[in-house]
Order: C-alpha cells, then sequence, then structure tokens
C-alpha cells in the first residue's frame, strides 16, 4: 500500500511539476498546488486529473471540515497531523506515514496537534477533471 500510494504520489509530481494557483479553503499555513495532470482513468465515467498539493498547518492550526470530489492520498513530510474521516476517531500521523479518504467523506479533523512546529504533508487528489473546487467546505449545521 504505502509503495503504491508513494508511486502515485512521486509520479504525479515528476510529470507535471508547475506551481499552479494557491488554495486557501484547506490551511491558513498554506497550500501550494506543485502539479495537476490528466489521467487515462476515469471517475465516474469522467474524465480525470490527479492533484498534487503540499499543505502545511502552522503550530496549533485547525482546519475547516470539508470534502473532496475524488479520492485523496497524503503523506507526512514534516510534524505531526491528527486527521479523522466520517465518525471514525481521530488518529495522529507522523513523518513518513500515509492516509487515504474515500472519494466524498467527510474529513471532520484536520489539525497540527503540536504547540511548537509546522505540519507539511503531500495530498494527491483524484478528481473530475471540470471539478471546480478540489476542497469543498462542511456547511455548518443550524
Amino acid at each position: 500500500m504505502r509503495c503504491t500510494l508513494l508511486a502515485i504520489v512521486f509520479g504525479t509530481l515528476a510529470v507535471g511539476g508547475m506551481p499552479l494557483a494557491q488554495h486557501g479553503e484547506h490551511g491558513k499555513g498554506g497550500v501550494k498546488t506543485l502539479s495537476q495532470k490528466d489521467i487515462i482513468e476515469k471517475l465516474d465515467g469522467k474524465k480525470a486529473k490527479a492533484t498534487m498539493l503540499e499543505v502545511t498547518l502552522a503550530p496549533g492550526e485547525v482546519e475547516a471540515a470539508h470534502r473532496h470530489p475524488g479520492p485523496a492520498f497524503g503523506y507526512i513530510l514534516e510534524g505531526e497531523y491528527e486527521w479523522a474521516i466520517d465518525d471514525n476517531k481521530p488518529k495522529i500521523f507522523k513523518a513518513g506515514d500515509t492516509f487515504y479518504e474515500p472519494t466524498g467523506c467527510l474529513h471532520g479533523v484536520g489539525r497540527n496537534p503540536s504547540k511548537e512546529n509546522k505540519t507539511r504533508f503531500i495530498a494527491t487528489v483524484l478528481h473530475p477533471e471540470n471539478a471546480k473546487d478540489l476542497v469543498i467546505p462542511e456547511k455548518e449545521k443550524k
């Protein structure tokens, strides 16, 4: 599993290393698009792309709950990352760990648990070619 994820992540980087727009919805620490590439596989019968992002979270920073329009794969580069999807219990990942989010699941917990160190991770999102947003904010319940 880890070898497959690393192949996807680094393969995407190798074929499309041009910098693209920032994605401020994911975290205030910073989100950079590292690459974006058309892929042969289709998602739900639609043409698809793979987009690779580098996410940096400042100490204690919390991401807003969100969803992705396709499956997402993550690799922790630095620090720790507290993460949970749907109704699962939160897990803490450390540098070298990987995670997977199925299409449309609720990424309800995403935060840097450290009070001193930043967190950095690579996220690769497979998504329909015409997806307007890779990070879809969850609407607050009233």
